[in-house]
C-alpha cells in the first residue's frame, strides 16, 4: 500500500524486549537483507554497547495496523541523533515498507524531534548510496524541515559469487596463488591446522580462541569485551557462525569470523598473533573459509564489510561506497551554526585545493 498521512502514527519502544510481534517480523524482513538490521543483532548491540544509555530508542511509523518503518536511534549527549550503532556497524539500513513515501517518513523524522526534545542534528549512517533507505532518508529529512548533507564513510569490497572455489581461485592474482600454496606447505609442516566451528559443540573453544588471539594481535583492546562473545553465540545459535581458527601445536594463532546468512558471507573481525605472523595464517585461513561459503554454503555474495585495505583487492573484485546523512536542526543554535559551517566548508574547500594546486605547479 502507499503511505497516506491520514493515518499514521508513531510509537516510540525503549527496549528491543518490548517490541512487538509486528515489529519482530519488520525486522525480521530487514535481517534478510542485511544480519545487522535483525533484532536479534540490535538487542546483543544494547545489551553489550548500550546498556546503560537512556537515549536508545525504536520509532515505529504505523500505517493503521500496518509497520512502516522502524528506525533504531541513540539520542547521544552531544544533542544530536544517531543511527544506532557504533564501528561493530558496517551498514545501516532500516526497515521501510514497499509503500513507504518520502512524506510519511517525514512525518516520523518530526515526531522523533519531539519525543527527544530540542536536538542539533540527526545522523545516519553508514549506508548504501546508491539504495533506497539511504535516498528515502536524504529526501524525508530535507522535507521534514532539516538541513540534510551526504558524506563519506568508507569503501566497502565486496565479491559476487558465480562459480565454484577452484574457478574463483584460479581467477586470482598469481602471487596471491603461490604464497597460498606455499605458506599451506610450509604451515602443515610445522604442524599447524585450520578449523572452521559452526556449530554448538566447539564455540566455546572458538570463543577463547578468538580473544586469545586478538589479545596478542596489533589490535587495540576491545572497548565492548562481551560484544563479540555474545554476538559468536547468537550468530552459532542461528546456523550462521563461520569462525576460522588456525592452531600451531595446539595454540591458537590466527582467527576470523564469518557471518553466513541469507546468501552473503560477511567478513566481520579477523586477526592473528604477531609472534607467528611468518606462517600467514590469516591468509590460509581467508583461503579455507572462501572454498567453506563458496562450495559448501553456496553463498551468491562475500562481504568484507568495512574500508579500504590493500588486501581486499587481492580476494575482491568489486568496490561501492558507503555514505552518510548529516541533516541539521535550523531551530536549534548549534544546528544552525553546524549547517552553517558545513556549508561554508563544502563551498571553501574545493576552491582552497584547487588554490593549492595551481601554486605546487607555479612552484615545481
Amino acid at each position: 500500500m502507499t503511505s497516506s498521512t491520514s493515518n499514521l502514527r508513531v510509537e516510540t519502544y525503549r527496549e528491543i524486549g518490548a517490541l512487538p510481534e509486528a515489529v519482530l517480523a519488520a525486522l525480521d524482513c530487514a535481517e534478510a537483507s542485511d544480519i545487522e538490521q535483525g533484532w536479534p543483532w540490535l538487542d546483543n548491540l544494547v545489551r553489550t554497547v548500550f546498556a546503560a544509555d537512556p537515549g536508545v530508542a525504536v520509532h515505529v511509523l504505523y500505517g493503521g495496523d500496518e509497520v512502516l518503518a522502524v528506525l533504531p536511534i541513540r539520542h547521544a549527549d552531544d544533542g544530536q541523533i544517531w543511527s544506532l550503532g557504533n564501528f561493530y556497524t558496517s551498514l545501516y539500513q532500516p526497515y521501510f515498507a514497499a509503500g513507504l513515501s518520502v512524506e510519511s517518513l517525514a512525518r516520523l523524522l518530526g515526531r522523533i524531534r519531539q519525543v527527544h526534545g530540542t536536538i542539533s542534528a540527526m545522523r545516519f549512517a553508514p549506508m548504501d548510496v546508491d539504495g533506497r533507505c539511504y535516498q528515502l532518508l536524504l529526501a524525508a529529512s530535507r522535507q521534514a524541515g532539516l538541513i540534510a548533507f551526504p558524506y563519506f564513510c568508507f569503501g566497502n569490497w565486496h565479491q559476487p559469487v558465480d562459480a565454484d572455489w577452484s574457478s574463483y581461485f584460479s581467477a586470482r592474482s598469481s602471487q596471491l596463488k603461490n604464497s597460498v600454496k606455499r605458506k599451506s606447505r610450509d604451515f602443515q609442516q610445522a604442524g599447524g591446522v585450520l578449523e572452521i566451528i559452526s556449530d554448538q559443540s566447539r564455540v566455546e573453544f572458538g570463543i577463547s580462541a578468538y580473544e586469545s588471539v586478538y589479545a596478542a594481535s596489533w589490535k587495540v583492546p576491545e572497548p565492548y569485551p562481551e560484544f563479540v562473545p555474545s554476538l559468536i553465540r547468537m550468530l552459532v545459535a542461528k546456523s550462521c557462525l563461520r569462525l576460522g581458527v588456525a592452531t600451531l601445536g595446539g595454540r591458537p594463532i590466527a582467527a576470523q569470523i564469518w557471518i553466513v546468512a541469507h546468501g552473503r558471507a560477511s567478513i566481520f573481525k579477523l586477526a592473528y598473533h604477531e609472534e607467528f605472523k611468518r606462517y600467514s595464517a590469516g591468509t590460509l585461513l581467508t583461503a579455507a573459509l572462501m572454498a567453506q561459503v563458496i562450495d559448501t554454503d553456496g553463498v551468491k555474495e562475500i562481504d568484507y564489510l568495512i574500508g579500504d585495505d590493500p588486501y581486499k583487492a587481492s580476494w575482491m573484485t568489486r568496490r561501492r561506497e558507503r555514505w552518510g546523512i548529516i541533516a541539521y536542526n535550523p531551530g536549534s543554535i548549534h544546528g544552525a551554526i553546524g549547517a552553517a559551517r558545513e556549508y561554508l566548508g563544502r563551498r571553501i574547500k574545493p576552491a582552497v585545493i584547487l588554490l593549492r594546486n595551481k601554486l605546487a605547479r607555479h612552484l615545481s
